[in-house]
């Protein structure tokens, strides 16, 4: 059974059981963000790997996706702040995902959610 984490950060309840439904016994769930866009509904961020479910990896069905911190070798973040809008509800960020030959972008509802996921990813990254 997946653990939670203390400091846990989620968006949606369901999203956090659908993650916890996909995790390895012991693995302990960071965060859960909801994401912006048709293509993916979320990204779960655990102590073993970043896990998102896409609806248009596998074309018209839908998919659990697993990247393993081992196999990402660069990330990046953005927001959209220094635009007219600032924080707030219609903010969003982005968080890029590179691992392999496959680059992965996420849009998070807010401001400051790419950077947070950014900054849990680089915790493991860089152990």
């Amino acid at each position: 059974m997946a653990i939670r984490a203390e400091d846990i950060i989620v968006d949606k309840e369901d999203q956090l059981e659908k993650v916890e439904d996909w995790c390895l016994p012991g693995e302990t769930i960071r965060a859960v963000f909801d994401l912006k866009g048709a293509g993916t509904g979320f990204l779960g961020i655990t102590d073993k790997r970043v896990i998102f479910y896409d609806k248009a990896f596998m074309r018209r069905q839908k998919a659990m996706v697993t990247i393993p911190y081992g196999k990402i070798h660069a990330i990046s973040s953005e927001d959209d702040t220094g635009k007219v809008i600032k924080r707030g509800f219609f903010s969003s960020s982005k968080l890029g995902i590179h691992a392999g030959a496959n680059s992965f972008v996420f849009e998070f509802r807010g401001g400051d959610k790419a950077h947070i996921a950014y900054q849990i990813i680089m915790e493991y990254l860089l152990m």
